[in-house]
């Protein structure tokens, strides 16, 4: 199932996306919020008459570095011997469709192709063989980076905590085995990133027990599960799209920071 955020005459709710063609899809708005059991209300709307937001609101991004060795090798980083963890702020979080504004104090802001995991419960110290259960589902997501104060500060936070650093959608998919995906990325409908998602060093269950072993996961928390290799620069007025193989594809506008 795809479940959708979205907007539409000033409300905001959750809704199941139907369909296949990009200009016949329509979602059935849910009762409620889709981390519980609910229902479908029966309502339809085409999601050319409203508009997608971020599929959930984090509580907290996880974002996982260097976890595919091409990306590790081209940045000139050795592979971690274990997750290497880091987190961008739920103010960095912006849905499909949505504008990523250069910061001011970069240079050099890069693009990120990433499968992201939705966590759907509350959590704490995983086991492996539970990972499934606490998963929600899947997303696209960019983590985008401004390269330069990457390399120059010693912690990230600024480099990809940045407002706007974090798309996300255009929506999450629930039914999906995210083993060996194709992930790709283009800007202004050139290719720069491909790979697959069984290039991960540490697999998804890796991740969320490491990361479940130090703090609690709440239910829409998002766990970033690295970028293969071909990041690159972006600049004002680029279009960036990611697409994964099985959820769909997340596209944003870069532009001058206001």
């Amino acid at each position: 199932m795809r479940i959708v955020r979205f907007s539409i005459d000033g409300n905001v709710a959750f809704g199941a996306v139907e369909g296949e063609k990009q200009d016949e899809l329509v979602l059935d708005i849910i009762k409620g919020i889709p981390f519980a059991d609910f229902e479908l209300s029966g309502t339809k709307v085409p999601v050319s008459k409203v508009r997608l937001l971020p599929p959930v609101l984090p509580n907290k991004v996880v974002a996982f570095g260097r976890n595919y060795a091409d990306h590790a090798k081209e940045m000139g980083n050795e592979v971690p011997d274990a997750p290497f963890a880091f987190f961008k702020p739920a103010t960095s979080v912006i849905g499909p469709g949505d504008e990523i504004q250069y910061p001011s104090f970069s240079q050099d802001v890069h693009h990120e192709a990433e499968l992201a995991v939705v966590i759907g419960r509350l959590c704490r110290e995983v086991p492996r063989e539970r990972v499934k259960d606490v998963i929600f589902g899947y997303t696209c997501a960019n983590d985008v980076t401004a390269r330069d104060v990457q390399k120059r500060e010693k912690q990230w936070a600024r480099a990809k905590g940045f407002d706007t650093s974090c798309p996300l959608g255009p929506w999450v998919e629930t039914d999906l085995d995210p083993h060996d995906l194709t992930i790709q990325l283009t800007v202004n409908g050139g290719q720069r990133q491909l790979g697959r998602t069984s290039e991960m060093i540490h697999s998804i269950e890796d991740l969320i027990v490491n990361i479940s072993e130090a703090m609690t996961l709440l239910p829409g928390d998002v766990i970033l599960t690295g970028t293969p290799a071909g990041v690159g620069p972006l600049h004002v007025g680029d279009e960036v799209a990611v697409t994964i193989e099985g959820i769909g594809t997340l596209t944003n506008k870069v532009v001058k920071r206001g």
